[in-house]
């Protein structure tokens, strides 16, 4: 059993002012998952009649994408590959302090604490993110060849879960990995030809409108993904985005009208 400092960002609506706060959790197993430990640290809080820490959790299996906390300065915390609710207090040492904050960006508003709005990714994902080609019954799918590679690569596009951490790391703030992730799962089946090009305009469109900004090239956001995704998929939505801006007469209609305002 181990015990930690833990310095919390406490805040109790965006509008105002927003601070750390320290406390002290004991008796913490190594076998504990983070947001186990908070949850110890919440139960004491009211026993002793204060406000317990607000913090995003839902499956806590490492496949919702709900949980997003900077542990430390970095997203989900310094394990690879790993989401917050997967993180164990193993990988702490006893009698240390651990910072935690919530994802900080401009298209994630703070709701409380260490929550934050990430409704932003769901506009982005709607504006594009779907297929309104009949794909049929399971046997029809089966009917449709696709190269092993293409699968492979596809399925590792739509193993993102939406977590925010690539957008948290980014010091542009930019949903370029989140984006390309979710345009490259489509655009890479058959089933996802017909819109392939709008669909990377209008999800684009949708990511400027939400206040995301431009990729850095840094490659944090491929480091922090807790689904390891990487970074080659921009790539591919920036060629995708291309073809669509030289091919669309409404986007050529939308640029050259905001050039001439300007």
């Amino acid at each position: 059993m181990a015990n930690y400092r833990v310095n919390i960002w406490r805040q109790d609506q965006t509008e105002k002012q927003g601070r750390f706060e320290q406390y002290r959790v004991e008796d913490i197993s190594e076998d504990m998952s983070f947001l186990e430990m908070l949850d110890v640290l919440n139960e004491k809080l009211i026993s002793d009649d204060l406000v317990p820490v607000a913090f995003d959790h839902d499956c806590r299996e490492g496949i919702c994408g709900a949980c997003g906390l900077v542990i430390n300065g970095i997203p989900h915390g310094k394990e690879c590959g790993t989401t917050t609710c997967q993180l164990y207090m193993r990988h702490f040492t006893a009698d240390t302090e651990i910072t935690i904050e919530p994802f900080r960006a401009q298209a994630f508003p703070l709701i409380k604490d260490l929550m934050v709005d990430r409704s932003s990714l769901d506009r982005v994902l709607q504006s594009g993110g779907y297929v309104s080609v009949h794909t049929g019954a399971a046997a029809d799918a089966n009917n449709v060849l696709i190269a092993k590679h293409k699968a492979d690569d596809a399925f590792t596009a739509a193993t993102c879960i939406g977590c925010g951490a690539c957008v948290a790391v980014c010091r542009n703030a930019s949903g370029m990995l989140f984006v390309a992730a979710k345009t490259s799962q489509l655009a890479l089946l058959p089933q996802g030809q017909p819109e392939r090009l709008e669909r990377s305009l209008s999800m684009v469109k949708q990511m400027q409108d939400e206040g995301f900004g431009n990729c850095s090239n840094h490659y944090e956001c491929e480091a922090a993904c807790p689904k390891n995704i990487p970074a080659s998929y921009i790539a591919q939505l920036n060629r995708d985005f291309l073809n669509a801006s030289m091919t669309s007469k409404e986007y050529e209609s939308q640029t050259h009208c905001k050039s001439l305002e300007e």
